[in-house]
């Protein structure tokens, strides 16, 4: 009755951990999957990957531009914001180009060098362009990226997704995948095992 009980108790515990390793295997592929259709376009489609240095030439805050933002429902919103205009020295060869923020700057408005997320409040755009211009002023030379096929000609100021936070966005999926795979493993040895001592006990017998 009590050896029974035990082989019914590790079943359960085994069925478990088989469903917590598919899970976690799941998990990742899904997790995957994300990576794959949102961080991996950008990354491959960037061409600024070379990095360098830049030394500030000049910044200037014009009058406000218009910026047209569509939810995708059909509405458009319009939003007018000050443009924040920073030209640089690209690695101290008197070539003067533009500067901007990061990739989506560029697609968003190719005239302005930053962009603030938020446009509704004119207080607080401003504040932020005036404060991204100021730290350009006190930091005259800084690291920037540039396209080293010359496909474009401007720079960016950082990339959204350099090779590092890449790695770090495949490493957890992968340590859960190994993870998932490795308790599948061990339940799986588990199981042989027991099946096996069964049988070497029927056969003594």
């Amino acid at each position: 009755m009590l050896g029974k009980k035990l082989v019914t108790s590790q079943k359960r515990g085994e069925t478990r951990a088989l469903c917590l390793g598919l899970g976690m295997v799941a998990c990742s592929v899904m997790m995957y999957f994300f990576i794959g259709i949102t961080i991996m376009p950008s990354y491959v489609n960037s061409v600024w990957t070379k990095e360098t240095t830049c030394k500030l030439l000049k910044t200037n805050i014009k009058d406000k531009v218009q910026c047209s933002f569509n939810n995708g429902a059909g509405d458009e919103n319009i939003f007018q914001y000050p443009c924040l205009e920073v030209l640089v020295d690209l690695n101290f060869s008197g070539q003067e180009v533009m500067l901007y923020h990061n990739e989506e700057t560029q697609e968003r408005n190719p005239k302005c060098s930053y962009i603030p997320r938020d446009l509704k409040n004119d207080k607080e755009v401003k504040m932020l362009i005036e404060t991204a211009a100021e730290n350009f002023r006190k930091h005259q030379t800084f690291p920037c990226y540039y396209d080293p096929e010359q496909r474009q000609t401007s720079v960016i100021l950082i990339r959204l997704y350099p090779p590092k936070g890449l790695f770090f966005a495949f490493l957890w999926p992968s340590l859960m995948l190994t993870g998932g795979v490795l308790i599948i493993i061990m339940v799986k040895v588990s199981q042989y095992v027991s099946v096996l001592s069964a049988w070497q006990y029927k056969t003594n017998i």
